[in-house]
């Protein structure tokens, strides 16, 4: 995935034209979670939602290249968050399952 995302970025030229702006991708991965919060609110379809979730994938994936993440470099964080996070001890806030080290 993070290859295909590369060569959308390639094919626009993102790194020259701005589209690599860290500022302004965070404002778009903002806008796509509202999009994704639209689609709970209004009881919009789950293909809708599965297609906003989508795009927020390719946001983030996109915000690695602009970082110049390498995939092996991403594979490896994942696992060791994952690593830590499968440690946490889940708690309950207002009835909802929380797990945070917090």
């Amino acid at each position: 995935m993070l290859e295909a995302v590369r060569k959308f970025h390639e094919k626009h030229d993102f790194k020259n034209n701005g589209g690599e702006n860290m500022l302004y991708r965070m404002n778009i991965i903002m806008e796509e979670i509202g999009e994704i919060c639209e689609c709970l609110t209004k009881g919009k379809s789950r293909d809708q939602l599965v297609e906003e979730h989508a795009d927020l994938l390719i946001l983030l994936l996109g915000n690695c290249i602009a970082l110049d993440v390498k995939a092996n470099e991403l594979e490896e964080a994942f696992w060791k968050k994952y690593d830590v996070i499968m440690k946490r001890k889940a708690k309950f806030v207002d009835g909802i399952i929380r797990v945070t080290d917090g």
